[in-house]
């Protein structure tokens, strides 16, 4: 292609400098005046500009004022033409026009009326005569009589005719129309007609506006021409045409001398100039100029770039078997035009460096997203499943990872042990390999033998060629390589001294086989992913050591009992394990103990500390105490289990721990329920109605120094009690109040029994992941019948002993428990003669057919009895020894005025 002419004398490249040095010298000559001067003188571009733009702006205004005084007077003659011809024809068709012209005296007639039109229409005369063209009207009277001056004979052949003549009055343009009577003759004609000077009157006025708008238009004109010229002046500096054409010569010279292409783009995609480099080094064609840059058999990146117009900073792109260079700017960045400049090197020297380069980002790029994406959880399979997605397709075709099956459970692996294919990762779901869940024992030459064995990477290039691999499954093998599959790189799962497994990478797509720098990369990757994976094994160990410490601190039956119907639900956290816990404990009397606890945090530190809140509840209800009580006795071992923390740095305090304890009496259907820092129950009318409980909240177990109180519930039979931990209530989403809302219109909808109740509950409420425990008690209330009681008042008699043996024995007979009559008046006879003895009146007992047969004893005072063994020189101290021996368990109960003590026998 031969050399391109620019289309700008602003020029990029080589010629910068010269440009930069012409528009300093430029800016430093030009002023305002100065420019004023040079654009008059005429010297500069933009004064030459200015003068021809002035000049033909002149000659254009006086063409078209003159061609529109000539318009002007052409369309008056011709309005003059026009009306002249209407005043005719309307005069010649104006009713009694035929009559006058018959009449004796045509002109006495027909002249006040030809006068009166004339002034009417605006014209000089309306001239009516006979078809000799004798004049009946005329302006001048002398006028009349007279012969016309004109053409009459198209009109005398029934054709109106308007011609311009010299008439009695000076140049007119008048028209001449017949007048025909009713059967078409021609009886006379009517002719009316405007002078010149009237009509060139209508141009004269209109000249005064043609030629101010004239002269506003050269007004417009020249300021818009000194505004181009001003403008122009700016951009050439100054510069004259000799001056221009010498720095147009220059750069056009250093233009296309540069061995650096150049192209030159507009902002629409148009190619404006490429120089002698720029054609040589994309190979463009002769008529590339001016076609945009997409059709002009660029590549589609180097095309792409250049008709986006981005910026672009040493950017390679690979032309033929070049690599070029590519630095492109916007050409309007300081109120240029729009558009862009590119320069083009070229750099193929580079291209091994810049392959290797590319080859080593893309190593950085793998290694970092494995370091944020591989251990994302603390999943074992997850891990391995993260790995085998993050290599293919990037690195391998097909990714393997095998792990022992010990690991899988969190335990050491086993060396000897079978390996089990976690996860299997690919382009192709239908290859050959193993299938995961696979149990696999490889055999000592394979490539995973080799690896598990050494604790080394293995790299086979051509599996094909490769007989210690073929001897894992001779078949399969056979099948692999069918399939495509021909390079292989095994790496071991090392962390520490522990291999936990191999990952294979198998290429099948790409024919190169691996080598040695992509098996320092699968060593890099595995490196990172069997840190991971190990973390996931630990905290797997971990998880299920503390799953099976909670399991195993929780209660795994329901005791037996006949106050409550219960039933309940346990719901771990996804996170780890919790210290969420629950007991139903059977008291003394018929009466059941409802506990629920929480202790804050996860792991097995939350589960510890659960079993042994779990174990003080155990013990300190075996003495009976009232709710609130209990709650202090277990708020005091919490503090002296935080003090005891506290001396071990490594452990943390209990602090946070909240529990709920509450006895249901089914006797007096009495509910006396305590709390301290926990959610308040939910109580489920039998006629369906739900309220939470105004039960006085404590403060969490462990804080010391306040004390609890306790409410009393009166719970007709077949109330439902909900007992709950707050994981079932609260969620980073809604507030306690939104959950507790929402847990009563879940049990507003359940159905009468517990079961129903846990099951609806659960589904209102359980969350998709639950963040926390969830503890859940529904407990039914049932009410010992009244003809299960039987209850006498002992008077302060030794003789009254006999009375009650005797009532005891009829009662018994009545419930049909003959077969107890002995044991329970001997046990009776010892307690009520040792209320009598040592303790204080009213004396009261009662006896309840429940499950066991229990038998009780009040009195007023607080001595409590003991068992002891009397010698055989004592007259007493028998009476205990033989309740223990005769009933399965008896025990001593306090009470704010007294106590009671009980014994319990299972019934026949």
């Amino acid at each position: 292609m031969g050399r391109s002419r620019p289309r700008s004398p602003q020029r990029p490249g080589a010629a910068a400098s010269a440009r930069r040095r012409q528009q300093r010298d430029g800016r430093s000559r030009w002023r305002p005046a100065a420019g004023l001067r040079s654009v008059l003188s005429g010297r500069s571009v933009a004064g030459q500009v200015f003068v021809l733009h002035l000049v033909i702006v002149l000659l254009l205004v006086v063409a078209a004022v003159v061609a529109l005084v000539l318009q002007v007077q052409r369309d008056s003659t011709q309005e003059a033409r026009n009306r002249s011809l209407a005043v005719a024809e309307t005069f010649a068709s104006a009713p009694g026009i035929v009559e006058a012209l018959r009449s004796p005296d045509p002109t006495a007639v027909l002249q006040p009326r030809a006068e009166a039109a004339r002034e009417l229409a605006d014209v000089d005369f309306v001239v009516v005569m006979n078809t000799d063209g004798i004049r009946y009207t005329h302006p001048r009277q002398d006028r009349i009589g007279k012969k016309f001056v004109g053409t009459i004979e198209p009109a005398l052949a029934g054709e109106p005719v308007v011609e311009e003549v010299e008439g009695t009055i000076g140049e007119l343009v008048q028209a001449v129309v017949p007048v025909e009577d009713p059967d078409g003759t021609v009886v006379g004609l009517v002719s009316a007609g405007i002078t010149t000077e009237n009509v060139g009157g209508a141009a004269e006025d209109q000249l005064p506006l043609v030629m101010g708008a004239a002269l506003a238009a050269l007004a417009l004109a020249v300021g818009g021409a000194a505004l181009v010229s001003r403008r122009l002046l700016r951009q050439t500096h100054g510069l004259g045409p000799h001056e221009m054409t010498r720095m147009y010569e220059h750069h056009d010279a250093v233009l296309h001398a540069v061995r650096e292409g150049v192209i030159i783009v507009d902002g629409d995609g148009t190619l404006m100039l490429a120089n002698d480099e720029a054609n040589r080094l994309f190979s463009l064609p002769d008529d590339a100029e001016g076609r945009h840059v997409l059709d002009v058999g660029l590549d589609p990146g180097t095309a792409d770039l250049l008709s986006s117009g981005r910026v672009a900073t040493d950017e390679v792109h690979r032309v033929g078997d070049r690599l070029l260079a590519v630095n492109q700017r916007p050409t309007d960045r300081a109120g240029g035009p729009p558009g862009s400049v590119a320069t083009v090197r070229d750099s193929t020297e580079l291209r091994a460096l810049s392959g290797r380069a590319e080859a080593s980002r893309e190593r950085l790029d793998m290694l970092y997203r494995a370091g944020v994406g591989i251990g994302t959880s603390l999943d074992v399979t997850r891990t391995a499943e993260e790995l085998t997605e993050l290599a293919v397709p990037r690195f391998a075709d097909f990714v393997t990872v095998d792990l022992f099956e010990q690991v899988l459970a969190g335990g050491h692996p086993d060396a000897a042990g079978a390996l089990r294919r976690t996860a299997v990762t690919g382009i192709a779901g239908e290859a050959p390999l193993y299938p995961r869940d696979e149990k696999i024992r490889f055999v000592a030459s394979s490539p995973q033998g080799r690896s598990l064995a050494t604790g080394r990477p293995v790299l086979e290039p051509r599996l094909s060629e490769a007989p210690g691999w073929q001897a894992q499954d001779v078949e399969r093998s056979g099948q692999v390589v069918d399939y495509g599959i021909h390079s292989l790189i095994t790496v071991p799962l090392r962390a520490g001294a522990l291999v936990l497994g191999v990952v294979s990478f198998w290429r099948s797509r790409k024919p190169e086989p691996f080598d040695t720098e992509e098996l320092a990369l699968a060593e890099e990757l595995v490196a990172r992913a069997a840190v991971s994976i190990d973390n996931a094994r630990r905290y797997t160990r971990e998880h299920n050591m503390a799953v099976t410490l909670q399991q195993s601190l929780l209660p795994r039956s329901l005791p037996e009992q006949s106050a409550l119907e219960v039933a309940y639900r346990y719901l771990p956290a996804q996170a780890g394990v919790g210290g969420d816990w629950f007991d139903v404990l059977p008291l003394s009397g018929g009466r059941v103990a409802l506990v629920v606890g929480d202790v804050v945090g996860h792991g097995l530190h939350a589960a510890a500390t659960m079993g042994r809140l779990r174990t003080a509840v155990h013990n300190f209800s075996a003495l009976d105490l009232p709710p609130d009580e209990l709650l202090g006795l277990l708020d005091e071992l919490v503090g002296r289990i935080d003090q005891d923390e506290a001396q071990d740095e490594h452990s943390a305090p209990v602090t946070g721990a909240t529990c709920l304890y509450a006895v249901y009496d089914p006797v007096s259907r009495r509910c006396t329920v305590a709390r301290a820092g926990h959610p308040p129950p939910a109580l489920v009318r039998p006629d369906g109605s739900v309220e939470f409980a105004d039960v006085p909240v404590g403060p969490p177990l462990g804080l010391g120094g306040l004390p609890f109180d306790s409410a009393d519930l009166e719970l007709p039979e077949g109330s439902r009690l909900v007992l709950y931990t707050d994981g079932l209530v609260e969620d980073r989403e809604h507030d306690i109040d939104v959950g507790l809302e929402q847990l009563r219109e879940a049990l507003s909808r359940a159905g009468d029994s517990p079961e129903d109740t846990c099951r609806t509950v659960l589904e209102a409420r359980r969350p998709a992941r639950a963040a926390d425990d969830i503890a859940l008690i529904v407990a039914r209330t049932r009410a010992l019948p009244a003809d299960r009681i039987a209850e006498w008042p002992v008077p302060s008699d030794p003789a009254a002993v006999g009375e009650v043996r005797a009532a005891v024995a009829r009662k018994l007979a009545e419930w049909g428990l003959e077969e107890l009559t002995f044991a329970t008046e001997l046990i009776l006879s010892e307690l009520v003669t040792n209320a009598l003895r040592y303790g204080g009146t009213p004396i009261q007992v009662r006896m309840l057919h429940d499950r066991h047969l229990i038998c009780e004893v009040y009195d007023s005072s607080s001595t409590s009895p003991h068992l002891r063994y009397a010698t055989m020189t004592d007259e007493g101290g028998r009476g205990l020894f033989l309740v223990a021996q005769l009933a399965e368990r008896w025990g001593t109960r306090y009470l704010p005025a007294g106590k009671v003590i009980w014994a319990e026998q299972p019934l026949p």
